[in-house]
């Protein structure tokens, strides 16, 4: 019932051992940090008043009540729970069928998800193990999200659509106006959005945005039937906490909160340096943004000097998905792999002739990796 996400098997272990990082996609800076109870970014900094929650205050970074906050142990958790819920407030199980083994064989009657392509492994995967059918929906020309597709892949039976913002693999950063363009053919076919956004806050400072954002990024919140999912992994680099959430309207996030009682919570450690990166949230986004920019520069830099590499590259952006023109994606990751460069291949989204490239540590280390890529890929030239 439960397929094998390919990509989290494949990279776990890597980011640790390879020579050169070119894998991570969260800003965690220093490959060098240590092990502690006690993250290196937060120690030593204060703790909110007493009173306070975690809820409340992701609540007011979004600008909702708390009710309308579920913390999740990680994002990926918190992706499966909104995932879960909106198939379970979508309807039963086909009613010749009692389990939802049985439903997994009706491919015809199970209930529908919608999915972007290229997309993200996990987020396609999951609603599979739910028991979904799973549709595609293939993003515009530079990798832009056009609610004209998504209502052409519509189905009577679909009960979520699923999408990336920035767009995982690619980057694309989608603003407010065309995500309400989606949330609205969705709502309107009786669906739920699901927004990813732990990658939203990946904007350079001129570009922060305040209305209807977190973090300085863009957000659904607040659009009709959409729920959004986010954490402290990726543009804080607190991936040692696995906390994450999701944001929706009441009546989802308390159907949520019964299915969440089937996975384990954030133990109280990580919920209490959790409270503690959101009160001390301006001192660290400073330095998440500082190599968020000196990293995007090397990244669009690299892309834009060579001849044999193609790719969306978007302001701001420390990832892309970009095409080698004299091998294909598999083979350039394998090689690179072989020689300690960490690139993902672009078969784990949807493109086995790309690469994904994402630039997370200290800008000195990327810009080493960087040159290896470009020594490797130079090797390939006729």
């Amino acid at each position: 019932m439960f397929p094998n996400i390919d990509y989290l098997e494949w990279i776990s272990g890597r980011p640790e051992v390879a020579m050169h990082d070119l894998g991570t996609s969260d800003l965690r800076g220093s490959r060098e940090r240590r092990d502690a109870v006690v993250p290196e970014p937060l120690d030593g900094l204060d703790d909110p008043p007493t009173g306070a929650t975690l809820e409340m205050q992701i609540a007011a970074e979004y600008g909702v009540d708390p009710q309308q906050v579920l913390v999740t142990a990680g994002a990926t958790q918190a992706n499966l729970v909104a995932t879960a819920t909106a198939l379970d407030l979508g309807g039963e199980y086909p009613p010749e069928a009692e389990t939802a083994e049985e439903a997994h064989t009706e491919t015809d009657e199970r209930r529908r998800a919608l999915v972007e392509k290229p997309g993200y492994e996990p987020l396609v995967k999951t609603p599979e193990a739910l028991g979904a059918a799973v549709d595609r929906f293939l993003r515009a020309e530079g990798y832009e999200l056009d609610h004209h597709r998504v209502e052409k892949a519509l189905t009577p039976d679909t009960d979520l659509v699923t999408v990336t913002n920035r767009h995982n693999p690619s980057g694309r950063l989608t603003d407010r106006e065309r995500l309400a363009e989606v949330a609205k053919v969705v709502s309107e076919n009786g669906a739920r959005l699901l927004v990813d956004e732990v990658y939203a806050p990946y904007v350079p400072s001129e570009d922060t945005v305040d209305e209807n954002g977190a973090f300085g990024g863009v957000s659904a919140v607040g659009l009709d039937d959409v729920v959004v999912t986010g954490s402290l992994t990726k543009f804080f680099g607190l991936g040692e906490l696995r906390v994450g959430w999701l944001v929706a309207d009441e009546a989802f996030v308390e159907r949520a909160q019964s299915i969440a009682h089937y996975f384990a919570r954030p133990a109280d450690p990580s919920r209490t340096l959790a409270m503690r990166a959101f009160h001390n949230e301006e001192h660290l986004a400073e330095r998440s943004r500082t190599l968020l920019e000196e990293n995007a520069d090397l990244l669009s830099s690299f892309v834009a000097e060579r001849d044999d590499v193609t790719g969306y590259v978007d302001s701001g952006s420390t990832f892309a998905f970009l095409d080698p023109k004299n091998v294909d994606g598999n083979r350039l990751a394998e090689r690179a792999w072989s020689e300690g460069l960490l690139v993902v291949p672009g078969s784990f989204f949807d493109d086995p002739e790309r690469i994904r490239v994402s630039l997370g540590t200290d800008p000195h280390d990327t810009a080493v990796g960087l040159d290896e890529l470009g020594s490797l890929l130079d090797s390939f030239k006729s």
